[in-house]
């Protein structure tokens, strides 16, 4: 048997007989000519068998093999005919390793989203599953490299805590040997912890909220980066979101175009994110919302419509500033210029996704910490330890 390769190495291998291990993923036969489409988890690749060609059998039992056979294909590796860039694979031999027991269910027709959720182990396998999972890998990876190339540590939060951060009313509770404890959700304050210890600090990882809704913008279960830094105002803080989301997006452009063109996505939006970000404060986002008809007032947080016309007036993110201290969590520190104000901001994408990126400065003064805390109905003694 030649020597084992996986589909995304075949350009290091033309004219070389290889032996490709995976899974028919559809096939079709044109008279003397069979098309066998391979995967192998890195890739789909276009297996030829000519007839003449052929061992003795091979054609026969090749042409009806079902979707999802496992086996291994060994042919010789040439550029694609029609494809510039691609390659395929002239068959000499062909191995079956297993035969599926009951018919594939997902077939190339159209299915609705609950039935693919529900074979969602299977759904994995399809061309635009792989896409969405290459990228969110990629993003991962770059996540990781922007906080670990400019100085960050990383800090793993726990995922059972003993208190909340975003409010009492979306906390998955659960039984912790006789004591309740919740999903997390947020790892923010074991970050704030660690950051006055090393300076600048992240955490990467699940959160929960229990909120009933079924929209994008409500998860039940999502993962979240959250980077603390000590005496970081919020200029500073600002101006890390905006470096970050620039990075992570044209390092996803650069290294998963193919993917993104899998999953038809237009690009042009994501090449506009670049510095610098327009900043508004929420009076003037309120301003915006007015002209539009929408009949939002000073104290309204937002929500998706509002952040959708909001965000709709740039070409790029916008970064909303100054928001009404009644609608931030505790920890925000107030504008001393207007107290009623908090020193946050948020990041709002445009194409209607909203908030991608919440933060801002944290309260530095411990007498108003307790007091918020107070005015939160949060108790105290959770947060001293």
């Amino acid at each position: 048997m030649a020597a084992p390769v996986y589909i995304e190495e075949l350009e290091q291998h033309v004219g070389v007989e290889v032996t490709l291990r995976g899974w028919l993923y559809a096939r079709r036969s044109s008279g003397k000519l069979l098309f066998l489409q391979v995967r192998d988890g890195t890739g789909i690749v276009q297996c030829v068998l000519f007839r003449p060609d052929a061992p003795e059998g091979l054609f026969a039992r090749a042409k009806h093999l079902a979707q999802e056979t496992s086996l291994r294909v060994t042919g010789v590796v040439r550029p694609h005919q029609r494809r510039e860039g691609e390659f395929e694979i002239q068959i000499r031999d062909l191995d079956v390793v297993a035969e599926p027991t009951a018919e594939y269910p997902i077939s190339p027709k159209e299915h609705g989203t609950d039935f693919l959720m529900d074979h969602r182990h299977l759904w994995l396998r399809s061309k635009r599953q792989h896409a969405i999972l290459r990228v969110r890998a990629e993003l991962v990876r770059a996540i990781r490299h922007y906080f670990d190339d400019h100085g960050f540590l990383l800090v793993d939060a726990p995922i059972f805590t003993p208190n909340a951060c975003e409010g009492t009313s979306t906390l998955f509770e659960t039984d912790f040997h006789g004591e309740p404890a919740y999903l997390t959700q947020s790892g923010q304050l074991y970050a704030e912890a660690a950051a006055a210890a090393v300076g600048k600090a992240y955490c990467f990882g699940p959160t929960f909220r229990a909120e009933k809704s079924k929209t994008r913008r409500h998860l039940a279960e999502f993962w979240m980066v959250e980077p603390e830094v000590a005496y970081l105002d919020l200029a500073g803080d600002a101006d890390l979101a905006e470096d970050f989301l620039v990075s992570i997006i044209s390092r996803v452009l650069e290294r998963r175009a193919a993917e993104l063109e899998i999953l038809e996505r237009d690009t042009s939006a994501l090449e506009r994110v670049q510095k610098p970000f327009p900043r508004i404060r929420y009076a003037e986002a309120i301003a915006i919302l007015q002209k539009h008809g929408n009949d939002s007032r000073h104290g309204d947080d937002f929500g998706g419509d509002e952040e959708t016309l909001i965000s709709a007036e740039f070409d790029r993110p916008v970064i909303v500033t100054h928001y009404p201290m009644s609608l931030k969590p505790f920890y925000f520190k107030r504008d001393p210029s207007e107290p009623g104000l908090a020193l946050n901001m948020d990041v709002l994408a445009p194409e209607g996704y909203g908030e991608v990126i919440g933060g801002g400065q944290r309260e530095d003064d411990l007498a108003r910490l307790e007091a918020s805390l107070e005015a939160h109905k949060l108790p105290k003694e959770q947060f001293e330890q």
